[in-house]
């Protein structure tokens, strides 16, 4: 291959993984936040060169061009949240696991040394950010739920005085409806596994996040109607920005 082919394939290849990831990038007094959806329930978080991938799926080539991770998080032992094909596709040499203990007991010996174990309500300072897990669980509580309370990790992450709330599969628990001062989160909505648009929306109106991004709204019915979700959450609140963007891109 001559060099000007060489150099017309990169671009080509360049533009592709382009259309596939289309960041966005949250202003801070900070520093800036850099969201990639990548897709369904993954994103990838960069603040001030520390870069977080959460519930890392869909397999390796997503997350080609992006920063290797210094924080993996994962949310539950499902298929599309802890996937051990694409974890081990990407570089998580170095990587600081953050998981609960269902996932963790999951996870092969190769990663074992970099694993931090949290439950519900703990949290943990590493690498200047601040992490904290929280409840996600289904409604009603039954022993043969989908998500039951305590196996899995919402998260909470400080990026110095901006805090992101990512939910992982969940009802709108309490818990959720209680938070405080999230200035953008990231919330599921796809039945039959977590809440359709009406639950999410109430939830999202009792906690008020400055910024939410719809996530993980693929169901069993195909896409939530998360146009839906925006002209609930926009009629009923002047200061929550809803931002929907697609997380299914082919």
């Amino acid at each position: 291959m001559n060099k000007i082919a060489f150099l017309l394939l990169s671009i080509f290849s360049f533009q592709i993984n382009a259309q596939l990831i289309t960041p966005d990038v949250i202003k801070t007094k900070d520093g800036n936040i850099t969201i990639q959806p990548i897709t369904h329930g993954t994103l990838v978080l960069t603040y001030n060169n520390k870069t977080i991938y959460v519930d890392p799926y869909g397999g390796a080539e997503k997350f080609k061009g992006l920063s290797k991770p210094d924080f993996i998080l994962i949310t539950d032992i499902h298929g599309d949240h802890l996937n051990l094909e694409t974890l081990k596709g990407i570089d998580t040499k170095g990587a600081i696991f953050i998981v609960p203990q269902a996932v963790a007991d999951k996870l092969p010996s190769q990663y074992k040394k970099q694993v931090e174990v949290l439950n519900n309500r703990q949290g943990i300072h590493r690498l200047g950010l601040f992490i904290s897990a929280v409840a996600m669980y289904n409604l009603p509580e039954t022993e043969d739920s989908r998500h039951t309370k305590g196996r899995g990790n919402g998260y909470i992450i400080n990026f110095d005085d901006t805090r992101v709330y990512i939910s992982g599969d969940t009802s709108g628990i309490q818990e959720m409806r209680q938070l405080y001062d999230i200035d953008i989160a990231f919330v599921c909505m796809n039945l039959p596994y977590t809440m359709d648009v009406e639950e999410a929306s109430s939830a999202i109106l009792d906690f008020k996040p400055a910024i939410v991004y719809p996530y993980h709204y693929r169901g069993k019915n195909g896409l939530s109607d998360i146009e839906k979700f925006k002209t609930i959450v926009d009629t009923e609140s002047l200061t929550i920005d809803v931002r929907l963007r697609d997380w299914y891109l082919k």
